[in-house]
């Protein structure tokens, strides 16, 4: 493990340097500490010949993650949807993570183009233009004309952001492992999985062709809706690098106010952008993942307009058929059911007491019991929920913990529209159709089928299996492999403990035969010896303190 991870870390020691210097300056390495490896602490000192580790901890994250780059800028903005790891407070400071990344020059552009698409801009479009409207951590957007007379936005992707990219994942991959063995604050976080996590997210973000394809099925999905727009795309015109897709002639709602003045009927176009993605969510299984003001436009006749469809979010029957559950049960203040599917959809510590977790639940629906739909405060009764899954250090799927900050934000999205705007009123009609399917003479059906699967795999599978397991018992062949994590810690410090036992002991019977060399009548070997297990003892019994209290459990 140790050998992998610095590995990945000292291939590009001139950027880790960079990692660790930023960090440092905003007091973010207190982790590394913990890691006893020279290469990494000669590297922790200051001009001053301080240890930047010793510096103390500063709470700008979201500073230091801007300083950091495209690919950390990425990493703070997938954190925001992640509140039951890093907390509300973490997450709604990071949801704010923007990148004003230099735009690339229009050789650059055009190299792109001729490398993607074979020609340069000018040759495809009847007119370019080169200075961008927008530029973002992974692409910039330019106005263009088709030769039909088509007005296009088209998404560029900055020149070199691959290889950079790539270079910080290994990087980033690298310190995960170390701090997932060696910082145990960091451990509840699973620094491990969510930098995969990440890693699969981002690199997919990377490929303009999956945006085009979310887009074709948004547009799919809504083809029939006289109130919904996605921008066509054209795929003759886009590559990996580079998607051009129609000009949406409409304006932002980021300016509410402006908006306002101007005679837009707010209150209507938040209705219809929270049943889109109702029905995104609970119809499809299939939606924007990034509801924020700046991604929706008020078109003509009040038509929403959606843009940046890279970021989506699915959801498989059975997360849909249990989230869908989870919500009912928040909405009818039933704490049984409400702490079931918490702990069904939720990785939950051993160490959990169930009863506390539903006596708290039980306090968190009572909250909202006596709350008419109407009056339902969706947005808050989550967030409430999200801290008692994260007091508990309950991990949700990323796919779930998504959906949650997605209604958080929609429904943050629509009251900054209309005051008096209420997502859980919107819900009803989803609450009925929720309640039908589960009690559907289909999906008995297809439960049915499912357990008769399941039973018959079973059968099928399980004399093989015992009679395989019975035959190793009598050959003496049948071992039983247990694993036991951070194994490798508890028995160094039993190991050390003994140690330190045996030493003192020893020690203790040599000053006490007054074994020679003696110096004012006290054993020399015997005063040392001591000594020495006194010092281990003590170092045993700090890095003890260092993982939690001495009666705590691991």
């Amino acid at each position: 493990m140790k050998l992998a991870a610095l590995t990945r870390i000292e291939k590009d020691a001139k950027r880790l340097r960079e990692i660790i210097g930023i960090l440092a300056k905003y007091g973010l390495v207190d982790w590394l500490k913990g890691i006893n490896y020279e290469w990494i602490q000669h590297r922790l000192v200051g001009p001053e010949g301080q240890k930047l580790a010793d510096l103390q901890q500063s709470v700008r994250l979201r500073l230091a993650l801007s300083e950091l780059g495209t690919t950390f800028i990425k990493l703070g903005q997938m954190l925001s949807t992640r509140g039951d790891l890093v907390g509300q407070r973490v997450a709604g400071e990071l949801k704010i993570l923007q990148s004003n990344t230099p735009a690339d020059t229009p050789e650059q552009v055009r190299s792109t183009f001729l490398a993607d698409l074979g020609k340069p801009p000018e040759e495809i479009f009847s007119k370019f233009d080169p200075n961008p409207i927008a530029s973002a951590s992974i692409g910039q957007v330019h106005r263009a004309v088709l030769h039909d007379g088509s007005e296009v936005i088209v998404k560029v992707q900055h020149a070199g952001i691959t290889n950079t990219v790539h270079r910080d994942l290994e990087i980033m991959a690298g310190l995960a492992d170390l701090a997932e063995h060696h910082a145990t604050p960091l451990r509840p976080y699973q620094p491990i999985a969510t930098t995969s996590e990440f890693r699969r997210t981002l690199l997919r973000e990377l490929d303009f062709t999956r945006e085009l394809r979310n887009l074709h099925q948004f547009a799919e999905n809504f083809k029939e809706s006289e109130t919904v727009r996605f921008p066509t795309v054209y795929p003759e015109f886009s590559s990996q690098r580079v998607l051009t897709m129609e000009w949406l002639d409409g304006e932002s709602v980021a300016d509410a106010e402006k908006m306002r003045a101007k005679g837009v009927d707010l209150a209507q176009f938040a209705e219809r952008g929270a049943k889109m993605y109702l029905d995104m969510i609970f119809r499809d299984g299939f939606y924007h993942a990034d509801p924020h003001p700046g991604n929706l436009l008020v078109m003509p006749d009040g038509v929403v307009g959606v843009l940046d469809c890279g970021m989506v979010g699915r959801l498989d029957g059975a997360l849909r058929e249990d989230f869908e559950g989870m919500l009912l049960a928040a909405v009818n203040g039933d704490a049984d059911e409400l702490t079931d599917y918490i702990t069904r959809l939720g990785e939950v510590p051993a160490s959990v007491s169930r009863d506390a977790l539903r006596a708290e639940v039980g306090d968190f629906a009572s909250e909202y019991l006596t709350q008419s739909m109407s009056d339902f405060d969706l947005s808050g009764a989550l967030k409430g929920l999200i801290d008692i899954i994260r007091s508990y250090k309950i991990i949700l799927p990323s796919s779930c913990s998504m959906l949650l900050k997605v209604l958080v934000m929609l429904e943050g999205t629509a009251c900054d529209l209309d005051p008096k705007f209420s997502l859980a009123e919107l819900f009803k009609p989803y609450y009925t159709q929720a309640m039908r399917r589960k009690i559907s003479p289909e999906r008995l059906w297809h439960r049915t089928q499912r357990a008769v699967r399941d039973w018959d795999r079973l059968i099928d599978v399980f004399p093989r299996d015992m009679a395989d397991v019975l035959s190793r018992v009598r050959k003496g062949s049948f071992d039983v492999n247990l694993q036991h994590r951070r194994m490798d810690t508890i028995v160094n410090r039993l190991v050390m403990g003994v140690l330190s036992a045996a030493l003192f002991v020893g020690s203790a019977e040599l000053w006490s035969a007054e074994v020679k060399p003696v110096w004012w009548g006290v054993s020399v070997p015997g005063a040392v010896g001591c000594g020495v297990a006194v010092w281990l003892g003590f170092q045993l019994v700090q890095a003890i303190r260092k993982t939690g209290r001495l009666h705590q459990k691991d």
